[in-house]
């Protein structure tokens, strides 16, 4: 197989950037417009209520089938892998029965006028993320056989589709805005696991073609037909009957104990890693904490605040996690593995932590000088008139920093650790999340909701800890030192530190009179700041910079 895994990786990732740049920047828009035309109550039971529901039940069902059969395509058959991911097709659908049953049963609505659109958006939601899973099969494949252009443009599509729909309705009665979100969900998910199954039967279906030289099209040009091709002789699928279970005549060849058991892992891990993530909705939702009215506040100030950690430490983690499956076994200790492979991943790790890291404290230094700049623009006057949406942007920053480097620290542990440290550490998972729910509990009484934002880089903090930890327990005894990444460099910490004050004095004696001229300023010492990044990492500049060009230059002779 021809296929370049890290090249692959980073395309992965530039590519899901960008899509999350989009996907933010329309969410961005139909927040505002939901906030100012519709009201902060149905932004609140959306945003918080709805969307919690769909992340537990996808989160719960789909991540530890697709952890677990991600990286394993050498030790297992392709038919044991699809049979093992469409177990999360009834897993989905008796997780959402009991929370659609505790959603409605169970967390309080208080806005009677809200009832029923509320009711039909818990079963959309739930029926759209039974949907979803039905072409989970198709997109291991995709993602194993690096159809990424074609996994972006499924994206986008999506974006199209629910927005369309969700504005078309909307624009004509505004009082059906979550019944406009309740069919948005189920009409772009059904549409895309219908592309997914359109795809692969036209690629299934033109594949021999192409071996003998007679495919022509005038839809696909002749690159894009080399790049689906090219290198796909182990491409073992014939028909669309190859994505779907099949039992092969006993319960061990059509299931693998061992992936099962992985999968396990992942599912008790999952439950607690989604406690920690989305744990302050859960508190919201369980207690009498904030109205749906402030709980909209809060979510829209947290998606301002998150839109790094979303559309550029999402996608990096999400491609990182795939690669080090690739490059570094589980099973085996690093000395019997294949160095050329352990040194390149390791290299990798620290030039990811490197970068996330610096993102994120740029993030936190500009964060504090343009927080109320930003929110004004989005919300208006009378939205941060009260001081607290500010307060909590300002706070999200930091938190920001914490997540950059527990995303990819936390994610090389999860890609490299066995089944017995899987285990071991799912018990310690369960203290972050139980400590994380009575710390946001206590500590949002005493400060507000800002206390979610604390409780949160207390627990980030203690998760990195407990990776680093593990990484240099693994590399102990070996030459490799991977998170040397996390220093960033004095030249560029100086020139971040010197920016921030300017900020700083420009947001006080600029700002109220000029918003322009504040954000040029900004703009410009943004600028210094990444050039005194690319001097100081000037070899990685170059590095990634080759790499693209060899890139290009393939794609141009092709």
């Amino acid at each position: 197989m021809g296929r370049n895994l890290l090249m692959s990786s980073l395309e992965n990732a530039s590519f899901n950037i960008v899509f999350q740049i989009l996907f933010r920047c329309v969410t961005f828009v139909i927040n505002a417009w939901v906030i100012r035309n519709v009201g902060h109550e149905v932004l609140g039971i959306m945003n918080v209520r709805l969307l919690l529901l769909e992340s537990t039940i996808l989160f719960l069902s789909r991540e530890p089938f697709n952890r677990a059969c991600l990286g394993q395509k050498d030790d297992f058959s392709w038919r044991q892998l699809i049979n093992q991911i469409w177990l999360s097709v009834p897993v989905s659908c008796v997780l959402s029965i009991v929370f659609v049953y505790i959603w409605l049963n169970w967390l309080p609505l208080g806005h009677p006028e809200h009832a029923f659109q509320y009711t039909f958006g818990c079963y959309s939601v739930a029926l759209s993320c039974v949907l979803e899973l039905c072409s989970a099969s198709l997109a291991l494949v995709a993602q194993h056989f690096c159809f990424i252009k074609f996994k972006v443009a499924l994206d986008t599509l999506h974006i199209f589709i629910r927005t369309m729909l969700f504005l078309s309705i909307v624009i004509y009665d505004r009082s059906l805005a979550l019944i406009a979100f309740s069919v948005a969900q189920v009409g772009s998910i059904g549409s895309i696991v219908l592309f997914y199954y359109i795809f692969f039967y036209w690629y299934i279906k033109n594949k021999p073609l192409y071996a003998k030289g007679a495919l022509k099209s005038k839809i696909v040009p002749e690159p894009i037909l080399h790049r689906l091709y090219d290198n796909m002789d182990d491409f073992q699928f014939t028909s669309l009957k190859d994505f779907l279970p099949k039992y092969t005549g006993s319960v061990n060849t059509t299931f693998n104990k061992k992936l099962g058991t992985l999968t396990l892992s992942f599912a008790k891990q999952g439950v607690v890693k989604q406690l920690l993530t989305e744990g302050e909705k859960y508190v919201m939702s369980v207690s009498p904490v904030m109205s749906f009215s402030e709980q909209a506040t809060y979510d829209v100030v947290n998606n301002l605040g998150s839109l790094a950690a979303r559309f550029i430490f999402r996608p990096i983690e999400d491609s990182s996690y795939f690669y080090f499956t690739q490059m570094v076994s589980r099973e085996l200790p690093l000395q019997k593995q294949d160095q050329n492979k352990i040194q390149e991943s390791c290299t990798v790790l620290s030039q990811v932590c490197k970068t996330v890291s610096s993102i994120g404290l740029i993030v936190l230094v500009f964060g504090q000088s343009y927080a109320r700049t930003l929110l004004l623009l989005y919300g208006g006057e009378s939205f941060i008139a009260s001081g607290l949406p500010v307060q909590l942007l300002r706070s999200h920053c930091l938190a920001i920093v914490l997540l950059a480097i527990n995303g990819v620290t936390e994610c090389y542990a999860f890609a490299t650790m066995t089944s017995t440290q899987l285990n071991s550490y799912n018990y310690l998972m369960v203290l972050f999340s139980i400590s994380f729910l009575l710390l946001s509990y206590v500590l949002t009484y005493l400060f507000g909701p800002v206390g979610f934002i604390i409780s949160n880089c207390i627990n980030m903090f203690s998760r990195i800890m407990h990776s680093i930890h593990f990484i240099n327990n693994k590399y102990k005894g070996t030459d490799y030192k991977p998170l040397e990444g996390l220093y960033v460099g004095k030249f560029f910490l100086l020139t971040l530190f010197v920016s921030g004050v300017l900020c700083k004095l420009s947001e006080n004696k600029i700002s109220h009179d000029s918003i322009l001229l504040h954000i040029l300023i900004g703009a410009i010492l943004l600028f210094c700041v990444l050039l005194a990044w690319g001097y100081e990492n000037r070899d990685l500049v170059i590095k990634m910079y080759k790499k693209v060009r060899n890139k290009e230059d393939k794609v141009s002779l092709d």
